[in-house]
Parts: structure tokens; sequence; C-alpha cells
């Protein structure tokens, strides 16, 4: 019932017709940029394609059909615009079709049903919810998008083998901790709980507890399925001469649950009648769940509370810090206004084209995201580091640090989580609405790959590196600027605010500032040197009065790197036309090019690549940091000279 084929076409289609080809639709829809149907302006506009497989015979998936059932009629157009006309739209139809499947998949009844057998048939069963979201399952749908686990009518859920993998590693990590062995001596010891084909011993050889699969309780307020995006803003050039890091966003939307609510059920073997057994291993499984299950763990995604109990503290966190974010949101996806229509119109209801494309109508859904704080401390830990190390050593100590996937896959030693992220007030989206707002906690913990004798130099390392990024610049979209109004423009025109302050919200000492500039030069300098010198006992031979030139510097090439090249000052002054002292001095008429923000400077888009502005700012209230990358040579070397009253900070 479920999964209902869709009708078939009111005209019987003649035997000798092709089938559709999937990677060019039969049918397309024409559109002229007037309002007109005729007429010169219409006839060399590019066709709009259904998002469907075969737009002659549209899919109508049951009520309760699950996401599949919308993404295995999906058009899958070519990635060559040689092959295919409909090749410019494929990022959005994406877009379009996850947002069909997540508006239109609602299979309460169906969870209901099962998570309802699942208490019925287990001996202990609780529920175990979701701060965030979680990923599980390494599927791929049509264009390589990441799907999570599902069951054979295509429901998400958690596979009992997941489960029984959680439990069994968390009582091996327990065993190991306890009495100081190796893990394959700790294996031997769970052969009780888990049983184990190489053990001796018959009657552990087959497991003693049954692991149910995980269904997410109904929602009946929003669907737990929810699309995602993962977004790799940088990545490694290892062609480039300098092999430093390249900036090139790819956002790619998928699947995974927010915020879901698993009900968990277990029960004794048949082989097994002990409930002490049957107790131990929940409790293993319980704080296994806590600690993150499913891919991107230590991003923040798949950790699971017990019902009820709230945000609690895990062993493994080491520091925490609630902050406010004004401005510029953080963001996740980008959502369609209307799914039906998926394009831009002007106010006379013509398309919009550029670069003879037609441009989604989207906006973006705000989101308080840890990758995004995992992002922001990764990008300021390889800017530092590539001043003082090769950039192959920085490669190898981020991805250590952080995780990566290149050379080999490696999960990291941090784990960084946001708790009770939300969004207090969304962009302004009129003249008269005040700046976005959003509020969080972030929590910084170790994973469970770190060695007990890294904790402390890590923990010294990233609680600098976290000081720095406070007071460096912002985070997400309009990080590089401090919070400023566009409403006394001229001409006045949206987005009405851009920018982004990101301040803490804390009392302790560790976070607050002196009154003037030369205090806070003093301060600034010592969070560096505490960095360095923890990145020191992590193992890192260098020097830091040595600084290394990353790369060439020309007035129209700069590398991303706290180097021998760059300049950090901290500076005051008097606030015009409501941006702080060194945004005015950095957008004032002096140094603009043509009449316009030089490129240079303020960041441009080059042979359609967006290159970033090589300067960050920050305001900090009483006075404003200034970080400049390439700073030696025009047209940035002239913009700090003319910063008055500033200290300079780094070089140190």
């Amino acid at each position: 019932m479920v999964f209902e084929k869709p009708n078939q076409p009111k005209k019987p289609q003649p035997s000798a017709k092709p089938m559709p080809n999937v990677n060019q639709p039969r049918r397309v829809i024409n559109v002229p940029v007037s309002g007109h149907g005729g007429g010169a302006g219409g006839k060399h506009q590019p066709p709009i394609p259904s998002p469907w497989l075969n737009p002659e015979n549209e899919p109508q998936p049951h009520p309760e059909a699950s996401f599949v059932e919308y993404l295995r009629w999906m058009r899958t157009p070519c990635s060559s615009a040689s092959l295919s006309p409909n090749h410019d739209y494929k990022d959005s139809t994406k877009v379009q079709i996850l947002q069909m499947a997540e508006q239109g998949s609602k299979y309460s009844q169906r969870l209901q049903q099962l998570t309802k057998r699942t208490e019925l048939i287990a001996q202990k069963s609780f529920k175990v919810q979701c701060p965030w979201r979680i990923r599980v399952g390494g599927h791929k749908g049509p264009e390589s998008i990441l799907l999570p686990a599902f069951d054979a009518l295509g429901i998400p859920y958690i596979p009992s083998s997941t489960l029984r993998g959680v439990a069994r590693t968390q009582a091996i990590r327990e065993i190991m901790a306890k009495h100081n062995i190796e893990w394959q001596e700790a294996e031997k010891q769970i052969a009780l709980y888990f049983g184990s084909l190489e053990t001796q011993d018959q009657a552990n050889q087959a497991g003693k507890v049954v692991f149910l699969d995980a269904y997410p309780l109904p929602n009946q307020n929003q669907n737990v399925l929810a699309v995602d995006m993962v977004n790799n803003i940088w990545q490694w050039d290892n062609n480039s001469p300098n092999n430093t890091p390249k900036y090139s966003p790819n956002p790619n939307p998928f699947f995974s649950l927010e915020k879901p609510i698993f009900v968990i059920g277990l029960r004794l073997a048949s082989n097994c009648q002990d409930n002490e057994i049957l107790e131990k291993v929940k409790q293993w499984l319980i704080k296994g769940l806590q600690a993150g299950v499913g891919s991107q763990v230590n991003t923040g995604y798949g950790q699971l509370n017990p019902a009820g109990i709230g945000n609690h503290k895990p062993e493994s966190e080491f520091f925490r810090v609630e902050f406010i974010i004004e401005g510029q949101l953080i963001h996740g996806r980008q959502k369609l206004k209307d799914i039906k229509q998926p394009y831009q119109k002007d106010r006379d209801g013509n398309f919009k084209f550029s670069q003879g494309k037609l441009k989604p109508d989207t906006i973006p859904n705000p989101e308080v995201r840890s990758v995004t704080f995992k992002s922001m401390l990764r990008y300021w830990f390889r800017t530092f580091a590539l001043g003082i190390l090769e950039p192959g050593q920085v490669q190898t100590w981020e991805a250590k640090i952080f995780g990566g996937i290149n050379p080999s896959k490696q999960y990291g030693w941090l784990m960084v989580r946001v708790l009770e992220g939300k969004t207090i007030r969304d962009n302004a989206a009129n003249k008269n609405d005040d700046f976005g707002e959003q509020s969080g906690i972030l929590t910084l913990n170790y994973s469970p790959e770190i060695p007990q004798s890294q904790k402390q130099n890590l923990k010294k390392l990233i609680k600098n590196l976290t000081w720095l990024m406070f007071h460096l610049g912002g985070i997400g979209q309009g990080a590089r600027r401090p919070l400023y109004s566009r409403k006394n423009g001229n001409p006045p025109r949206p987005p009405w605010y851009r920018g982004c302050n990101l301040i803490t919200e804390s009392d302790d000492n560790f976070w607050t500032l002196p009154d003037n500039t030369q205090q806070f030069q003093e301060l600034f300098k010592t969070k560096i040197r505490n960095f360095y010198e923890a990145l020191q006992t992590l193992g890192v031979n260098f020097n830091s009065r040595q600084l290394r030139t990353c790369g060439i510097v020309r007035n129209n090439q700069w590398t991303e790197a706290i180097d021998a090249n760059c300049r950090i000052f901290v500076c005051s002054g008097d606030e015009k036309f409501g941006k702080s002292y060194a945004l005015s001095v950095l957008h004032s008429d002096e140094l603009k090019f043509n009449d316009n923000y030089d490129g240079n400077l303020c960041g441009k888009i080059q042979d359609n690549q967006v290159i970033p502005s090589p300067v960050w700012i920050t305001d900090l209230g009483n006075y404003q940091v200034v970080t400049v990358f390439g700073a030696n040579e025009n047209p940035r070397r002239r913009y700090l000279e003319k910063l008055q009253n500033k200290f300079q900070i780094f070089p140190l």
C-alpha cells in the first residue's frame, strides 16, 4: 500500500514508441523572458525541465509513501552539458525533489505500528532523543545523494546491527580502561555477552542479547526526515605550487533525521535467562548512544540521550561556552519558496536569468549548526599552522585533530557539539526589521580516538584556539565582517544587514577583555603563544620565531595563512555611517577601485570563482581586530597605513 505505482497514462503509448531516456526528459516547459507567450524575447530561452523521469506521466505518491518513492522517479540529468540540456539545473532539481519528499512523506501510522511492535517484543525498551540531527547509513541515491538507512518499506531507522556494534564497542572501551589491556584482550572478555566464534567455550559462541531495529516515534507536527546540507568549503589542492587549501564551496543536499526520538528494544536470546546480562548490555548501549552513533559524530551528529534527562554533561567534555550570534545567521540548506515553481520571477511575473540560466528561488534556512563551529576552528588552526609548518605537516595534523579522509580516513581527536541551539530572530526581511540573532552552547569534547597522554595537550590547544576564533571574526557566511546596517545606503537595499558578531556569554575570567588596546594586544599575543606551545607539546617540531612565507604575494594574489606576510592589528576610532572604525576605513572612497570596492581588498568573483576578502575584521566594542593576509602588497598595505590608533599583534 505504501508503494503504489503511479497511475498509467490516460492515453496508451504505442508499442513502437521508445522508452524515456533517463538523462533527457521527453518534455520540457519553455518559458519566455517576457510575460507574453510569443515575441523574439522568448525564442532563445533555456527550457525548464520537469524534475521527474517521465514528465508525461508524473508520479502521484501515496500520502504515506516513503521518501524512496520520490527518488525512484527522480530525473537524473547528465553531468555533462554537452550530453544533456538539463545539466545546468541538476542542482536545483535535487533540492526540489528532496523538499517534495520531505514535505510529502508522511508515514506516522506506520511508525506507530513499528514502535509499538518494538515495545511488545522487547523485554527492556526505552526511548532516546537526539538533540540535533543523526545520520545512520551510507546509501547513495540518484545524483549521489546521501540517504539514511531505511528498511524494506523505505522507513528510516537504526538497524539492530548498528545498535549491537555501539554496545559492543562501548563494552570493549570500558574494559580496556578498567584493566589497562589491549583491544584484542578486551574482546575476549565480552564474549560472555556478545558471543564470539573464536572462543572455545561453546556456551559463549552465540550472543546472549537480541537487539531490535530502532524506529523513530511519529511526530505529528513535522517530519522526522529532514533535508540537510554538507559543504566542503576548503579543499587541499595538492596540485598547486604551494600545496595550500583552495576555497571551493561545494554544497550538496542530503537527508538526515532531525531531533528524532527512537524506541530501543532488547530481549534475551533463547540461550540465556540471565537478566543481569540484559541489564549490563543495556547500560553499555545507553552510554554508547550518548557518545554518538552513525556518521559525523565528531561534528555534532548522532548523539542520543535517554529521553527526559535533557543535555547531560559527558565525561568527554572539557570546555563549554554560551554564545550569541548577531547579524548574518548560520544557515544550512537553501529552501525553495515554492516547490512547484522553483525559479525566480520579477515584479511583472517574468522569469529572472543570470548568465543565461534561470535563478532558483530559494531562501536560506537558519540553523545553529555544530559543523559550522568545527569548520571555523579548523580554518583558524590551518591558517596559524601554515605560518610555522610545511603544508604537508599541516594537512597531517589537521586530519589528526579534526578528522579527514585524505590520504586515509581518520576520525579525529576533537568532538564539537552545540547544545540548545536556536534562532531567536530570523534575518531581516524588511527594512524596519531588526538584525538576526541566534544562541547556543558550544561544547568541546575528546573523541574516543584520542590517546590518553594527549588529552591535556589538546585541551590547551583547543581552548586557546577557541579564544582566538571568537576574537578574530564572526562565523558563517558573514564571518569576515562585523555586523553593520545597509538601511542608510545610497540607495538602501537588502540584505538590510551584513556581517556577523560572535559574542560570548560568560562571566569566566578566561573571557574577560581589557578596556584599552595595549592591554588587549598583550593578551592576544599570550593566546597565540599558548597555541604554539600546546602544538609543540602534541609532538610538532617548529620554531615560532621563524615564520614561513606561504606562497607568492602580489596585489591580486595572497594565501590565507598567518605567516610572514600576514599582519594582525588592534585599532580604535570613531564609527562612521553605522560602521565600526576599521570597517569604515575599508569601505572608504580612498580605497575604492573604479568607484567600487576593490576586489583585492574586499573580495571578488573571478572566472566564476568566489575569491574571499583577504581582510578579517571583528568589533569588540572599544576596539577592533584586523587580520590582513598578504599585507605587504597594495591595496592591503595601503589599508593598514590608513588605520590610526593601532597596535600590532602579529607578528609577535
